[in-house]
């Protein structure tokens, strides 16, 4: 038997741990808080930049200025995990001839930065030998053939045949219909746009040339900003703690690791998986002889970084190249494209990707839906891992929530629940009810026979 101090001890224990929950819940709700005002926020920001003119040109400004520093960031967050391979290895050679270990750490980090510079420029030259002539090809080649294919294409229609079949007579008003409406969009739109796209294309080498400086400026700055990201992450933890209390500093800093992994094994995932499908699709594309291979290609492996509907995106801009070209080539495309993202959906994304944002196929639809149609390309590329890290903060709080008042954390325990009880906190389930009631029914039923 306890003694009256025992028990008091152990009800100053009881309440400690009690108060210490009720704050790691305000911490929690806080941080969950700051998340929804946050992103609230940057919804309005971005509603009032549209809206408002004068607004919207000084955010472009601000924009157009820090644009080297952005593509710097960016630059520096993608080519670190080469850097830290590169320097790991480096640092073994070097640690037993460098005088010191630090001169070593110093030495394996430039050379390592140097050899991530390299990589992504030799990276970037290689594709651009590689693809752009051949893309530049393709795409003068179909705006000079564009006329004749068209003209062809739509004589095919109109005699009612495809290669060597015969249309059925029935449907040959209907197609009449569509092969004029085809030849007066194709003649009075498309062609007319084409050139227009041509003309825009060349006066923009200005900007070309601009953006190829912020490019370069931002290497300088991703240079910079890897030989001190050591200092820089310290520094953001170093505010972090100076505005916050431990606990919720703890948080914080945990939840912006698990922001990097998201972000990191995301982005840089889909990258790689986007570029294995893009020369997947043209070995494919050449064995079948499609039309302008490259620029399938290019169009399939880019819009494959869009998660879900990528490749339904690239599919269309392809298979209309082709069908202008050769029908029966755009049904070969259509069957191959369909066949490569299975594959890619079942084997090498989740080989690539494993699980890295924690979200299931329909959050992830609702992630693109939102993001693209809140801010386009840019939200549906980024949209995911976003929602990704949102979802996880929710899940976090939940999960505290619950576990704090003892329940299950497991979600596919509160499928079948109808009630909890308020006094045991006993899971009552749908089906143990029923039960339940079917047995009392058949008792309460039995008894009356009984009676009569």
């Amino acid at each position: 038997m306890l003694n009256d101090t025992e028990k008091e001890k152990v009800t100053q224990t009881q309440e400690k741990e009690k108060m210490d929950g009720r704050r790691e819940n305000v911490h929690l709700a806080k941080i969950g808080l700051m998340v929804f005002i946050t992103f609230v926020c940057c919804i309005l920001f971005f509603f009032s930049v549209l809206r408002y003119q004068g607004f919207a040109n000084g955010w472009h400004k601000v924009i157009s200025a820090a644009q080297p520093i952005i593509i710097g960031l960016v630059l520096a967050y993608l080519l670190n995990p080469v850097m830290k391979f590169l320097e790991r290895h480096l640092y073994k050679l070097l640690k037993d001839r460098a005088k010191t270990d630090g001169k070593a750490k110093k030495m394996a980090r430039v050379f390592a930065i140097a050899g991530a510079i390299i990589f992504m420029i030799a990276v970037i030259v290689l594709l651009i030998a590689a693809i752009v002539p051949s893309v530049t090809d393709s795409i003068m080649g179909i705006v000079d053939t564009l006329p004749t294919n068209v003209a062809n294409l739509v004589k095919m229609m109109q005699e009612g045949r495809l290669g060597n079949y015969e249309v059925a007579d029935t449907i040959g008003d209907a197609l009449t219909k569509l092969t004029d409406y085809v030849e007066n969009w194709a003649t009075q739109t498309l062609l007319p746009q084409a050139r227009t796209y041509l003309i825009q294309i060349t006066s923009g080498v200005i900007n070309m040339v601009k953006a190829m400086f912020n490019f370069v400026i931002g290497i300088i700055v991703a240079v910079y900003v890897l030989m001190i990201k050591e200092r820089l992450i310290g520094q953001s933890k170093k505010v972090i703690y100076a505005i916050f209390k431990p606990r919720q500093g703890n948080i914080i800093v945990e939840t912006m690791h698990k922001a990097d992994d998201i972000f990191g094994g995301f982005i840089i995932g889909k990258i790689i998986d986007s570029a294995i499908i893009g020369v997947i699709c043209y070995v494919g594309c050449s064995i079948l002889r499609i039309p302008d291979t490259m620029l399938v290609s290019v169009i399939i492996g880019v819009t494959n970084i869009i998660p879900l509907f990528g490749p339904f995106i690239g599919a269309i801009p392809a298979l209309l190249l082709v069908v202008i070209q050769s029908p029966w080539h755009a049904l070969y495309l259509l069957i191959f494209i369909i066949v490569l993202q299975q594959v890619d959906g079942n084997i090498i994304g989740p080989k690539i990707l494993g699980d890295s944002t924690g979200l299931t196929s329909f959050w992830v639809m609702f992630a693109i839906l939102i993001g693209g149609g809140m801010f386009g390309f840019l939200g549906m590329l980024l949209g995911v891992p976003v929602f990704a890290l949102i979802y996880y903060i929710m899940r976090r709080l939940v999960n505290h929530g619950v576990a704090k008042k003892h329940f299950s954390v497991r979600t596919a325990d509160y499928v079948k629940v109808e009630k909890i009880d308020e006094h045991t906190g006993e899971f009552h389930l749908y089906e143990e009810n029923k039960k339940k009631k079917h047995s009392a029914e058949k008792k309460e039923n039995s008894d009356e026979k009984t009676e009569k």
